[in-house]
């Protein structure tokens, strides 16, 4: 309970520039009025309020839990340098995924990484060696033969999708692709760095249709590299860059360390009441909480949200990614390797992947390696305090290094992103047999009531960019009411379409999705902008 705690307050920084407004006292009993009500000041909550700003619509609110903006993309000091200063690390989102070429889209998180500033080093994923309890085993050809059964079930997971035939588990499509690790470990840590590392799920978990078709749309639309943010302003400066666009300094439309309890929505507008009794009444509002947060009715919505918003919100998944950071007072591993893989003999994602960060191009000598869990194996470590996690990382290690005395780290720490009460999670995940409309009902707006976050991009879901776009969109369909002028054309102004299960196919957004580039599966979806739930 005490590491929850101090973890909530950890990294939560002043926002530079936007420091929080100081309000005269007042009566709560008395809302306060706006025309537009942006619940959550993550990259969802800030591109929205941007998207309304541009189309001149000022008069909103954003209200924020935390005591700073950027949501996941959260930050701590860690640990200290030669000089006893602290590095800044990422307790959550840490890549810029897809940067973009000379011939394709530029990924917009790329975009205002450069234009910000944003120092990170590429992720070279071949700079890699592989463990497993009996020290340094060489198993990397798995990896090469898991890349050769991808370019089979990714041409497979096309065909179901542009055929309309029934989704199924990841896990069925790569066994008839050929690839079935059974009980054979170490191809199952080489599953593990090829699939849950980047979903935080299973392929049991996992649709395979959806789950390729998410992957494929970042990683080929724009372009397979990662860079890794070392920024020692943390990565949300890049958010309060973009924030310091239309919000000033001591801005009284930001209002942080606001905890909204219920949302109250009709035709006519949405009323948001906040744990202190204080309330907005809004024209519109737009709900950028986590997945994680809708799925442990941590808000009342009043009325009770139809049947269809309640599957869609019960059906999809929320995943856990727990980065496990250490320092030690000596870099007892190889400085040059960026990533080690490490097999457990009996438990498949059992501190599978460690990344040194003591390499060239991210905290040089700073003696510091983090491990990576995700999943049930998140769930577990988040839930026992620190002794028991240290213990269990450092058993791993002198199995991965038997010939190496492994010292005690001097600093330690790790999120817990399942317990917060503001995330309840990392992001989300496509599951198994989730339809494609069952999402686009995740995403639909409810009355005046919108939703937005990275778990609402049918293409995007689980991406910082894909937080970014649907922030812009539900911004823009809002200001496209108000002010008549519709900048979004080929995705609509207005409402969202809710659907029934098989609705879908047929109309112009099932075709746009199933567009076929001839790099694999490659779906883009537009809502419908005509009528409403």
């Amino acid at each position: 309970m005490c590491n929850r705690y101090i973890f909530l307050l950890t990294g939560l920084l002043p926002l530079s520039g936007l420091a929080a407004p100081t309000f005269e006292t007042r009566d709560k009993s008395i809302c306060r009025k706006t025309t537009v009500a942006i619940l959550g000041g993550g990259v969802a909550g800030i591109t929205a309020a941007q998207a309304l700003s541009n189309q001149s619509v000022t008069d909103f609110l954003v209200v924020e839990y935390n005591g700073d903006i950027g949501g996941r993309m959260l930050h701590t000091n860690f640990g200290e340098d030669a000089d006893g200063n602290p590095y800044v690390i990422e307790l959550g989102a840490n890549w810029v995924q897809g940067l973009g070429t000379e011939t394709r889209p530029e990924n917009p998180i790329w975009t205002f990484a450069k234009e910000y500033q944003i120092a990170n080093t590429y992720s070279d994923y071949s700079s890699i060696t592989t463990y497993n309890e009996t020290g340094a085993v060489n198993y990397t050809y798995l990896l090469d033969e898991f890349d050769e059964a991808w370019t089979i079930f990714e041409q497979d997971a096309g065909y179901i999708l542009t055929d309309n035939l029934q989704d199924k588990s990841l896990r069925a499509g790569l066994r008839q692709a050929g690839w079935n690790p059974k009980r054979n470990m170490a191809a199952q840590a080489a599953e593990w760095w090829m699939w849950d590392w980047e979903t935080s799920s299973s392929a049991e978990e996992s649709s395979f249709v959806f789950g390729i078709a998410g992957y494929n749309l970042t990683f080929y639309q724009y372009s397979e590299e990662n860079n890794f943010v070392t920024d020692q302003r943390g990565f949300n400066t890049l958010l309060k860059n973009i924030a310091s666009t239309f919000l000033q300094l001591g801005d009284p439309r930001l209002l942080l360390n606001t905890i909204v309890a219920s949302i109250d929505y009709s035709p006519s507008g949405v009323t948001v009441t906040m744990e202190d009794g204080s309330c907005i009444e809004a024209a519109y509002a737009i709900c950028t909480f986590s997945l994680g947060v809708l799925q442990n009715d941590v808000v009342t919505f009043a009325p009770t949200l139809p049947d269809w918003k309640q599957t869609s919100i019960a059906t999809f998944q929320m995943g856990t990614y727990t980065k496990i950071f250490l320092q030690f007072n000596e870099t007892f591993w190889d400085p040059d390797t960026q990533f080690m893989l490490y097999a457990s003999p009996t438990t498949r994602g059992y501190y599978p992947v460690w990344q040194s960060l003591s390499t060239e191009g991210f905290f040089p000598d700073s003696n510091i390696l983090f491990v990576t869990v995700v999943g049930r194996e998140a769930y577990r470590v988040e839930l026992q305090d620190d002794e028991t996690t240290k213990a269990e990382v450092l058993a791993v290690l002198r199995q991965m290094f038997p010939n190496t005395t492994i010292p005690d780290p001097i600093a330690f720490t790790y999120p817990r992103w399942s317990t917060v009460p503001w995330s309840y999670g990392s992001y989300s995940n496509w599951p198994t047999g989730t339809t494609l409309e069952t999402h686009q009902n995740l995403r639909a707006n409810v009355e005046r009531l919108y939703f937005a976050g990275e778990h609402t991009s049918t293409e995007y879901f689980g991406f910082l960019h894909g937080a970014w776009f649907e922030g812009r969109e539900a911004g823009m369909r809002i200001a496209g009411q108000l002010t008549g002028e519709c900048v979004n054309v080929a995705s609509g102004c207005g409402n969202y379409t809710a659907y029934g299960d098989g609705e879908l196919r047929g109309t112009t957004e099932w075709a746009e999705y199933n567009a076929f580039n001839g790099m694999g599966v490659s779906p883009f979806f537009v809502a419908d902008s005509e009528g409403g739930e």
